[in-house]
Order: C-alpha cells, then structure tokens, then sequence
C-alpha cells in the first residue's frame, strides 16, 4: 500500500516530526541492564508513515496516548499497540518491515508474519472497531500514538522506560517531551489520554501549560493488570463516558 499520493500538510508535519524524533532517540546510548534497543520508527519507518499518512490528516478531538512499544505489536508493526491483525485487517496496514540494529534473539522482529498476539493491541482497537466500525469514523475525532519509541530489553524481558537510570532517562524524556508538544500543535486536541497512569503523567509534564487542553487516563490494557482482564473494554468505556469523551452508549 503506497502512502496517498498528497499526504494533508498535518500528515506531512506529524510524519516529520516522527523522523526528528527517531534521528534524536537514535543518538542515545543505554547502559546495561539494557542488552537491546528497537527504534520501530526507523525499521518500521514505511508502515509508521503509511498510518500517520491515512490517518493523521486533519485536526483531532482526542488523543490517546500509549507508553511506549510493546514487543509483539509495535515493535512488529511501526503501528501503536499495533498487534497484527488489528493493523492488516482493521486499519487496512501493510508494508516491509526491516530489523533492528541490534536484535534480541528472545524477541525476533519479523513483521506481518508476527504469529503472536499483543493483547494491549488487541484490546485497544477491538474496543474502537466495536465502537466505531470503521477507522476512519473512529479516526475523524481521534488519534493514537505512543509517547516513547523505543523498546527496550533486558534479555528476555521488556523493560519499560521509567525503569531507566535517571540519567538516561532525562534526554530521552526531553526529546519525547518535544514531540508531544509538536503533536498537540499539529492535531489541536482538546484531549489527551494516557493509556495507563504514566503515559498521563508524561503528558501532565510536556503539556500541562498549554491553555485549554485537558488531561485524562483509561485503565491500560495489558494483561498484566488484574483490572484489566476482569473487563478492560467496559472499564475504559465507562472511564471515557465519565470524562464526558464519549456519550453513554
């Protein structure tokens, strides 16, 4: 699937944006116990600009905003929460997909044919296709996106990004910081959502001086929450609902 022939000029800013982004994480260096790091912008870049083409076109009400990739979804795909299935067959995503520079032998890359499922993935877009039916009756108000890009391992574990040293923490956070901000200038949303109480509190950080915009959060859809696997669609739906995001179905 090509990206459009003209791309809108809010598509054609959040797609330079993400290329600034990804140069800037790409110059950071990560200590052990790191043992590997994916930029999924940069070997996914083609699906990444595909979806921010298609999708990222006008003005948003709401975003949602993810922690960082998960390795089986994003890591896979470019895509946020981007497990497989829901990137082919919902938002109608396909594309190469090269490797990281540094693989992680417990954590292959290996793109569309990715046999395993991330749950996150499948539970944040299962809830926005049962919603909305279509992606482009769900993207015509809403946008998803992740705060950091970068995957990172400790062997065969995902070490999430506010398990890192202070120090290697600090540039990162700064250039994911800048990029959100640019984000919210090029969507001019009324909303931002974190996708579980970080990605909230990033967005407090980055944005909380940004006049009129309002803040957030909905349970996160891992199955490592215990709330969530009791009935994650619901408890969202009825989080949005209480925010007065969405009407009462």
């Amino acid at each position: 699937m090509p990206l459009p022939l003209s791309p809108t000029a809010t598509a054609t800013q959040m797609i330079a944006a993400a290329q600034t982004l990804s140069d800037q994480v790409d110059a950071l260096r990560f200590a052990p116990p790191v043992t590997q790091v994916y930029n999924p912008l940069d070997y996914a870049g083609e699906v990444q600009r595909r979806y921010l083409a298609r999708y990222a076109s006008g003005t948003k009400r709401v975003v949602f905003l993810g922690m960082n990739p998960g390795p089986f979804g994003m890591a896979q795909t470019g895509v946020p929460f981007g497990e497989v299935a829901s990137v082919r067959d919902w938002l109608g995503l396909e594309g190469p997909v090269g490797q990281p520079k540094e693989t992680n032998p417990k954590r292959p890359v290996e793109g569309f044919a990715c046999t395993r499922a991330e749950v996150s993935g499948q539970r944040l877009w299962g809830l926005f296709r049962a919603r909305y039916g279509t992606p482009d009756a769900f993207f015509a108000e809403h946008f998803v996106a992740n705060y950091c890009p970068l995957v990172f391992f400790e062997g065969g574990r995902n070490l999430t990004p506010d398990k890192l040293p202070a120090a290697e923490q600090k540039p990162l956070l700064a250039a994911c910081d800048e990029h959100l901000r640019q984000l919210v200038q090029i969507l001019q949303p009324e909303w931002v959502i974190g996708v579980g109480a970080w990605a909230e509190k990033r967005a407090h950080t980055a944005l909380g001086d940004q006049p009129g915009l309002r803040f957030g959060r909905i349970l996160h859809p891992s199955p490592a929450s215990p709330l969530a696997n009791r009935g994650w669609a619901p408890a969202a739906t009825q989080q949005l609902v209480d925010l007065g995001i969405w009407p009462a179905a």
